[in-house]
């Protein structure tokens, strides 16, 4: 694969002076995936730790998800309790194994605010396209929202917070930190499709994984690495993301990779045609209209790479 194998996001890995015991060499890339699954998990335990103590002194006997993941405020601070960490896993590892700072994995300044702007752009237009497809052939229906304008508002732009570092996070790990590792010593294709997978299968416990949703979400992952090289760069795939999942969860009010994030959305819509088609209690994502959408944006990323190769 000649597209995006001379890469921006391949040279800043180089920068640093990576510091790996002889016998862990070799193991490096898989001791990665395994920090990948595992890390995230162990870090949001431990961040988790202050607010068991709060419920612990206020005197509750029990945590109730649901009540909590049933209010903006609440369903925010799970994200950020959730992912917040992830920023610190990925700089303690390339601190202490490769001796470089955080952005260089994909994160530097020049031009950041253009790149994210545009990335916002594109995440709406496709999440968008993606709902209007189905919705020209009467699959969606608009309902009524009962929490007022003002309401869902304030509710909507509490959640873009958690979106903000949700999907940024999520990049930082798979088309960021485990990209360069992958990519960088076995090659592009390699990177893409490790990543991919491993990002398809972080999902694998959501409500109503259906085969469709798993391969979109794995389409998804190719989708983001192509733009994260296109680029040379993670801004834009930061936005991409977390504009995706804002307006597909609180704009538009629909359940986002099957979480119920649709609470005070500002447009309430509902699918009622197939899920086949429509994505059902998954979400837009669940859906052939979703990977039709992302089939697409894949091919297009693909020529303008080609295009940009063979100008250079």
């Amino acid at each position: 694969m000649k597209q995006f194998k001379k890469n921006r996001i391949f040279e800043l890995a180089q920068l640093g002076l990576p510091y790996i015991p002889a016998a862990l060499g070799k193991f490096y890339p898989f001791l990665a995936i395994i920090y990948v699954l595992l890390g995230p998990v162990i870090t949001s335990a431990i961040a988790a730790i202050p607010i068991a103590i709060v419920f612990i002194i206020s005197g509750s006997t029990h945590v109730d998800l649901q009540a909590i993941m049933g209010s903006s405020v609440g369903m925010t601070g799970l994200m950020l309790v959730g992912f917040l960490p992830i920023y610190l896993l990925v700089w303690g590892w390339l601190r202490v194994f490769e001796h470089r700072p955080l952005w260089t994995i994909g994160m530097e300044r020049k031009e950041w605010l253009s790149k994210y702007l545009r990335g916002a752009l594109v995440g709406s237009v496709m999440i968008g396209a993606a709902v209007g497809l189905p919705a020209m052939f009467g699959y969606i229906q608009l309902q009524g929202n009962s929490s007022g304008v003002s309401v869902a508002t304030m509710g909507a732009l509490i959640l873009f917070i958690g979106w903000v570092v949700q999907g940024a996070a999520e990049e930082v790990l798979f088309r960021g930190f485990l990209l360069q590792i992958i990519g960088s010593r076995f090659g592009v294709i390699a990177g893409v499709l490790v990543t991919s997978i491993l990002f398809a299968l972080l999902h694998i416990f959501n409500a109503s994984l259906g085969v469709i949703a798993l391969i979109n979400l794995m389409l998804f992952g190719v989708f983001a690495a192509f733009y994260t090289l296109w680029e040379g760069s993670l801004w834009g795939v930061f936005a991409v993301h977390s504009f995706w999942n804002w307006v597909q969860g609180n704009l538009f009010g629909m359940e986002v990779s099957g979480l119920p994030v649709r609470l005070e959305a500002l447009i309430d819509l509902k699918e009622v045609g197939p899920d086949w088609f429509t994505g059902g209690a998954f979400g837009p994502e669940g859906g052939i209209a979703v990977t039709l959408l992302l089939l697409a944006g894949i091919a297009v990323l693909w020529l303008l790479e080609s295009r940009k190769q063979s100008e250079s």
